[in-house]
């Protein structure tokens, strides 16, 4: 990775970052419902007022050095590493959170997309054009806004999402939205999950903000001292309900480089022989945050204790009923039922067969204001991070992360079965 060239720029302390009041939250099953500026959202944890920091919590040299509150959470701005003055999205840049919150409760999702028209007419009649970038995953989008559609057409996108996993849609105003319009928007989809260490917009955790503009960053933690950078997975597979459509928009990428990968779990499962199939269709995999925390602690605080699932390996999409095998190497940490040889063993060879059949991967290109959505339950993706760190260089993101609903194993799934639905408005 190149050398970082670090330019002096004023603290941190001088930037409009306040917030001026705080959403009400009202419980419901399995979390919170919101409410801010007209607006309205679902999520899975509340800020904890009445947190009490450790007296011997130092913060990371990745982080700003503020004062820390002596009861209630702490937002901590990570540390600037180029100018950002005149930076159109400074009020979207990273923080961490001191904070101690309450494990995520399971709850039963029913997903937007069985309202769908299966033909999805209202959603495509809307598109200028879309192009398949290869045959298997993944569809460029143009002329239509994600900010204008409606909740028809978002039913529609998800299933669109599910089927091809990928879709990439260019000169989005999305980006330029309020904070809490992008929350009602991603609530539409599922609750939206506050990653336990991950970086956040100031004031609005459930909107992650990653940020790259030196070499020492957690994403680098991630991939020291290994000959790749790439790491596949899906967001957040330890919960007890993982992700499900999920928003990935740009608002500063490099000139070239920091491609996202994509991988379709689907077209993966469906390559497998028939006796493979039927094997892995009765297993189920442990699922852990442990390996992400080793590097993750070095940088942030922790605002939840991660937690372990157990999962099927191969899992079915409550909508289209396509299966998918859900084997995510950055989270999976053994085999339920096997020794640790056979366990091992199948490991590496599902392991390889999803990072090296290339017949069934794509890669995006990001331009500023690029907005991916992708089917968290029917695809893995990695960063590179490829590109030249020098003078104003950074690589900008923000996510919305909606949960969806807990794993289905085949051998639950039944001929005709109702499919789950999660309605924020019921």
């Amino acid at each position: 990775m190149a050398t970082t060239t670090v330019t002096e720029i004023a603290s941190r302390e001088t930037f409009p970052f306040k917030v001026q009041d705080k959403p009400t939250y009202t419980k419901v099953p399995g979390g919170w419902e919101a409410s801010h500026k007209g607006y309205k959202w679902f999520t899975g944890t509340v800020p904890n007022d009445d947190f009490v920091p450790p007296q011997d919590f130092e913060i990371s040299q990745q982080s700003e050095k503020v004062s820390i509150n002596a009861k209630g959470q702490t937002e901590l701005p990570q540390k600037l590493n180029v100018d950002y003055n005149n930076y159109k999205y400074e009020s979207l840049l990273a923080h961490t959170t001191l904070t101690k919150e309450l494990p995520y409760e399971a709850y039963d999702h029913v997903d937007c997309a069985g309202r769908a028209d299966p033909e999805k007419k209202s959603l495509f009649d809307a598109i200028t054009s879309k192009t398949n970038m290869t045959p298997i995953i993944g569809t460029e989008v143009r002329g239509v806004q994600l900010s204008a559609l409606t909740s028809e057409q978002r039913d529609e996108l998800s299933l669109w999402a599910a089927e091809r996993g990928v879709l990439v849609f260019r000169d989005q105003d999305f980006v330029d939205q309020s904070p809490e319009f992008l929350k009602q928007y991603g609530s539409h989809f599922g609750r939206l999950h506050v990653h336990s260490f991950g970086s956040h917009v100031k004031g609005h955790p459930e909107i992650l903000s990653n940020l790259r503009d030196s070499d020492k960053t957690v994403f680098d933690s991630f991939s020291a001292g290994m000959l790749t950078t790439t790491r596949w997975h899906s967001d957040m597979t330890y919960e007890a309900n993982p992700m499900g459509t999920t928003f990935l928009a740009a608002l500063s990428v490099p000139d070239c480089g920091g491609d996202t990968l994509y991988l379709n779990s689907m077209a993966a499962y469906d390559a497998l022989s028939t006796p493979m199939k039927a094997f892995l269709n009765n297993l189920d995999a442990i699922h852990s945050g442990a390996r992400q925390s080793v590097h993750g602690k070095k940088k942030s605080p922790y605002r939840r204790d991660l937690v372990e699932s157990v999962h099927p390996i191969v899992r079915v999409h409550p909508v289209t009923g396509r299966k998918a095998l859900w084997f995510p190497p950055e989270y999976v940490s053994g085999i339920v039922g096997l020794k640790r040889e056979e366990s091992d063993a199948i490991t590496d060879m599902l392991y390889r067969h999803l990072q090296g059949s290339l017949d069934f991967h794509t890669r995006v290109k990001w331009d500023n204001k690029t907005v991916v959505v992708y089917d968290n339950r029917m695809v893995m993706h990695s960063v590179v991070l490829d590109y030249p760190l020098g003078p104003g260089e950074k690589r900008h993101h923000i996510r919305i992360t909606p949960q969806a609903e807990r794993p289905i194993p085949v051998r639950e799934r039944k001929a005709g079965e109702g499919d789950m639905v999660y309605d924020p408005t019921g």
